[in-house]
């Protein structure tokens, strides 16, 4: 049993920690076919960079460790009770030692349990086989990426596409309208595994399964084959690119399964996944519990280092960026100032703030003086030494929409004049920053530890009450960029990048199988 903790316990770390090498190999063609000088390419180097510091720094690629989620092949007479209790202390031990953020949140009350063991949690599906070996694959799905999940019944009226039918090519339909409705708040560029058939939840089960696939793998089914070939092909036409910047590439992978159905329903299911496609996999002796075999290994590796370049790229073939340095307070003068496009880095004190935040700032008075700060949409991996000191093992961007509800109240109540998240915000926040005189800064989604670089030193947090990720934390930071995406003038790139992609999405309307 002790060799059997060591290994769940490493395949736990691995899988947090080190992208496997075929998601490594897609990112790299994403970076060689991006044009130089764009939004696109200049997070495409952030990203290979952030790859590289999470595997140096044996800490978590994204924050948003997810819900791990365990899929499990056993031989005939191997006691799965004594591999799940094995699983539950292994997934406790990785978040106690900041491998994972502690996600495991009661529904009812909201209280974090701060282990990532609960009801249901994580989640481990069992299933027997004729083999002589444990089959273990993880995968650590954020909730950027899981909230872009979808289910289309067919038949149905899709925007830019019209009706899909309930054959092949309204399955082509729903799979292209996927990718559009993601956009970039599930962290673009991603992967989707799609579900045709089944039940509401066998066919969730089914898409999330075709996500364990290896990129490189062929569909034996020729329809399927010829589907994922062509999805691959025109999905990356539709122009959101990478973070929804426009660009490029906008899907990396795409892999579907088919099972069989009622004849009164037609589900199309798709698991969407953000460019950190954190899963691994192993074999295990079943009688020592020791790893025989890493999946996800074949191929040749990725060197990142060789081709990262340490500036960021010049915004929209610009030579020389518009670059600004912000330090709070800011003035409504410094803010009105800037434009969509502009690359702002900020040194000095903002705030962490996500959904319990700004739902108890709608109520209460700020902790803190919030007037002229900077608000982070983010739930960091933190850990506290011996002498009670915090420290930032992970701080990348969740996705800001969440909060559009609040966002424009807050900035208005409390005088806030930026807010860092990803994926964009709606017209009420946009509408917001007109009036009162704020910026959306857009942030690199999932680079957790090229931000964590950033932290210089925690310097306080409130509102613990809430758990870590959700608490308000204080932090000094330096040398922390992101790009202007929403300004006080009413323009929005995440706006403008829809838009352009939905006309384009439209020029697939017509049958093509």
């Amino acid at each position: 049993m002790e060799k059997l903790f060591e290994s769940m316990y490493q395949l736990v770390v691995e899988t947090s920690t080190k992208l496997p090498k075929d998601a490594r190999r897609a990112i790299y063609q994403a970076k060689l076919r991006e044009n130089a000088g764009t939004r696109a390419a200049m997070s495409l180097d952030t990203i290979s960079q952030n790859i590289i510091m999470a595997e140096e720094n044996i800490s978590p690629i994204c924050q948003d460790t997810g819900l791990p989620t365990f899929k499990i092949k056993t031989p005939v007479g191997v006691n799965q009770l004594e591999i799940k209790e094995v699983i539950r202390k292994a997934v406790a031990e990785a978040t106690k030692n900041g491998k994972l953020r502690p996600n495991s949140v009661d529904s009812l009350t909201g209280a974090n349990s701060g282990d990532n063991l609960g009801d249901g949690v994580p989640v481990i599906k069992f299933e027997q086989w004729d083999k002589d070996y444990i089959d273990v694959r993880l995968i650590l799905k954020g909730g950027g990426c899981e909230n872009k999940n979808i289910q289309y019944s067919l038949p149905c009226e899709l925007e830019g596409l019209g009706r899909a039918g309930r054959d092949l090519d309204g399955i082509r339909k729903c799979i292209l309208h996927s990718v559009y409705q993601a956009q970039g708040q599930g962290c673009s560029a991603g992967f989707i595994g799609v579900g045709i058939g089944g039940d509401r939840s066998s066919g969730y089960d089914l898409a999330k399964e075709q996500l364990f696939r290896n990129l490189d793998d062929v569909n034996p089914n020729e329809d399927l084959r010829k589907l994922e070939e062509y999805i691959m092909e025109n999905a990356n036409k539709l122009g959101i690119g990478t973070m929804g910047f426009g660009g490029e590439t906008t899907l990396l992978g795409c892999k579907i399964g088919v099972m069989h159905r009622i004849p009164a329903s037609f589900y199309v299911s798709v698991a969407y996944n953000c460019w950190a496609f954190r899963r691994q996999g192993v074999k295990i002796d079943p009688a020592t519990g020791a790893i025989l075999e890493w999946h996800y290994q074949e191929g040749d590796d990725v060197d990142f280092s060789k081709k990262v370049e340490q500036a960021p790229a010049a915004v929209e073939g610009n030579d020389s960026p518009r670059e600004v340095v912000l330090e709070a307070p800011i003035t409504e003068e410094q803010i009105r100032s800037l434009k969509v496009g502009d690359v702002v880095t900020i040194n000095g004190r903002m705030y962490t703030g996500r959904d319990a935040i700004h739902h108890y700032l709608m109520e209460h008075d700020a902790p803190v003086d919030l007037n002229g700060q900077i608000i982070y949409h983010c739930g960091p991996v933190m850990l506290k030494d011996e002498e009670g000191k915090w420290h930032v093992k992970a701080a990348g961007p969740t996705t800001s929409i969440r909060e559009e509800p609040y966002q424009g109240d807050i900035m208005k109540k409390f005088g806030i004049r930026a807010v860092i998240g990803k994926g964009g915000m709606g017209p009420k926040t946009l509408k917001a920053l007109q009036e009162h005189g704020g910026v959306y800064l857009n942030a690199i989604g999932g680079a957790a530890q090229y931000y964590a670089d950033c932290i210089e030193a925690v310097d306080g947090v409130d509102l613990m009450q809430f758990g870590i990720p959700e608490a308000m934390w204080h932090l000094r930071v330096k040398g922390f960029k992101a790009v202007v995406t929403m300004d006080s003038h009413g323009n929005s790139l995440h706006q403008d990048v829809e838009k352009s992609s939905l006309e384009k999405l439209a020029q697939f309307k017509e049958r093509v199988f």
